[in-house]
């Protein structure tokens, strides 16, 4: 009988030390833990217009650009700058810090974004990886999203808080403002990064990348909301401005995303409005500024 007591004894602390469970066959097993599934991300298309044949000498879009993207003539102006180190250490980790203000909004908007390379078209793989670095479908502060260039696919997950202004138009408050109020609505994923307070360190030695404004064009292509932004990016030799175009639409549709792409890269490839290469715009910033 006392060793009967021993046994039963030994499988009861088997069970607390490794969270199983004892079967009615008195069989060891785990208990099942269900892990959250992989986020599923929208898809927004990006392509490169080329400005020599998009554009008028004066940087705006030429009319039988808008004509037969279906665009409005009147754009909207975004005023932005993004924070970061001068080694760009937030960059590097994978992480854009983006404050920016629209002509018509009342708002700020700060945006904390995590960027997955996504290799050989596996998105379920970035998405994995997201998902054992804390951004899964239970997530619902952080924006899923496969950004799909020319040749490269990224996926992101956005974080974006909005503070009240009475600040009007595309207008941004002086730096050091723009930085406290970032470091204010910080979200912890960014904050304890790599270690604690990682983020809040590395975002609080940051300085403005930027500010320039861009240009944003609207409308309704083959049935689908497109839109033209032309952003003056300060050029290499930061004597002049590179304008940047990027013509894109967004969709929670894999189907739509990948049928629309094809019809709008075959119409800006006939028309000679694209340049098959993929869009850098934040690096440069970045890098320019």
């Amino acid at each position: 009988m006392r060793q009967w007591k021993k046994l039963a004894l030994s499988l009861m602390l088997s069970v607390v030390a490794t969270g199983g469970a004892l079967t009615g066959q008195g069989i060891l097993q785990p208990e099942h833990v269900s892990a959250a599934a992989n986020a599923v991300p929208a898809y927004e298309v990006k392509f490169l217009g080329n400005p020599d044949t998009v554009l008028n000498s004066d940087g705006t879009p030429r009319s039988n650009v808008l004509e037969t993207l279906g665009l409005a003539s009147s754009p909207q102006a975004i005023r932005v700058e993004y924070f970061d180190t001068n080694l760009l250490e937030l960059n590097n980790a994978g992480w854009d810090v983006r404050f920016r203000k629209k002509a018509d909004k009342s708002d700020y908007e700060l945006t904390y974004k995590k960027r997955y390379p996504v290799v050989n078209g596996d998105i379920q793989a970035a998405l994995t990886l997201a998902n054992k670095e804390g951004f899964d479908a239970s997530d619902d502060n952080y924006e899923a999203e496969i950004d799909w260039g020319y040749s490269k696919q990224t996926l992101s997950f956005s974080n974006t808080k909005k503070v009240s202004t009475k600040t009007a138009g595309a207008v941004l408050p002086p730096e050091q403002e723009a930085l406290e109020l970032l470091l204010d609505k910080l979200p912890g994923k960014l904050k304890n990064w790599s270690s604690s307070n990682w983020g809040k360190q590395k975002l609080t030695a940051s300085r403005a990348h930027g500010p320039l404004t861009f240009e944003r064009y609207e409308g309704t292509w083959n049935g689908q909301e497109l839109t033209l932004e032309v952003w003056p990016v300060r050029d290499g030799a930061g004597t002049g401005i590179q304008n940047i175009v990027e013509i894109s639409f967004k969709t929670a549709s894999i189907s739509t995303a990948s049928g629309v792409r094809s019809e709008l890269m075959s119409l800006l490839k006939a028309k000679g409005w694209l340049i098959p290469e993929d869009g850098l715009k934040t690096q440069l910033i970045l890098e320019r500024y």
